[in-house]
């Protein structure tokens, strides 16, 4: 079954309301988290590619419907080493979409042994249409534009996840 991470009544939140004509944040040099949100879990993943060649990515960890829905929106920049880990709560066939994602991103599907099954690459700012791979994943990091062709990470690389990470009842 298809899963789609739009959430309406998140996304209802995110709408401004009658008296704020934008709901985009202030202009800044670095938009990280919107101040009301926790701090982000944050973890290091190695992405490995088939030649062995590795690459780590500091990246926010997101487990809840919430935290997923929300994802990049709004960020105005990403450090070229940084991205964010969805943690999926099964292995499924993920759709996601760029409404309110100012920055261009490539999509690593992995499974739950940390295989990438599939790389959406370059996906459009603020396109709404559903980007998904044809196989199950357990987890998407999403990165800048461009990396997983830069660091030749597609279908079969690896992706090297702490335990704190991969641990059951997390």
């Amino acid at each position: 079954m298809k899963h789609t991470l739009a959430l309406v009544l998140a996304l209802a939140a995110c709408r401004p309301g009658p008296s704020a004509p934008d709901a985009r944040p202030p202009a800044a040099t670095r938009y990280t988290l919107p101040r009301t949100a926790a701090p982000a879990e944050l973890a290091e993943v190695t992405c490995v590619n088939p030649q062995g060649a590795r690459v780590t990515v500091r990246a926010e960890v997101v487990r809840g419907d919430a935290e997923r829905a929300r994802g990049l929106m709004f960020r105005r920049d990403l450090a070229p080493d940084a991205g964010m880990l969805f943690v999926m709560p099964a292995d499924d066939r993920w759709t996601f979409w760029m409404k309110n994602t100012l920055l261009p991103l490539d999509m690593l599907f992995a499974d739950a042994g940390g295989t990438v099954v599939g790389v959406v690459a370059n996906a459009r700012p603020m396109d709404e249409s559903p980007l998904g791979v044809e196989a199950p994943s357990r987890y998407v990091l999403e990165v800048n534009a461009h990396f997983a062709r830069e660091h030749g990470l597609g279908p079969g690389s690896r992706l090297e996840l702490p335990a704190s990470v991969t641990s059951p009842g997390r």
